[in-house]
């Protein structure tokens, strides 16, 4: 959630990795829980910290760099025009925009959307999508 407000619909290959790391870390209520506290979801501070341990720098990026990534793909891709804000949970400016969007969240753009992304990431790391239900390589099956 952002803006304490569920707003993000998950793509098939999504809800794979999530079921694979639920053994992990499935006891808590948050997948990614605060360094000091379980109750807490992690930081972005914590995520930028990996990146800059990674050796990327701050000009080069940063956790909200990627939805910004995303955004603008998307936006290149011209499908889906206001179901991206809503999608990463901005808010129109616009009283009677922010009506609109709040009162019609586009869920079903929104659920097509993340499918098309998790393809086009397939596409990036693979060179083909990947189908959803293929067990992902993240979690050791050690």
């Amino acid at each position: 959630m952002k803006m304490k407000r569920p707003h993000v619909p998950l793509s098939r290959r999504a809800l794979v990795i999530f079921r694979e790391l639920h053994p992990l870390t499935g006891q808590g209520k948050f997948v990614f829980p605060a360094v000091d506290s379980v109750r807490r979801p992690m930081s972005n501070n914590t995520l930028n910290a990996a990146l800059r341990r990674l050796g990327y720098a701050k000009d080069e990026i940063s956790v909200s760099g990627f939805r910004a990534t995303a955004s603008t793909v998307l936006n290149e891709m011209g499908r889906w025009n206001r179901a991206i804000e809503r999608q990463l949970a901005h808010m129109e400016e616009n009283d009677e925009r922010r009506a609109c969007m709040l009162a019609a969240e586009f869920w079903s753009e929104r659920v097509e959307m993340m499918q098309v992304w998790a393809g086009h990431l397939d596409q990036l790391r693979y060179g083909s999508p990947v189908d959803g239900r293929i067990k992902p390589f993240l979690v050791s099956q050690g």
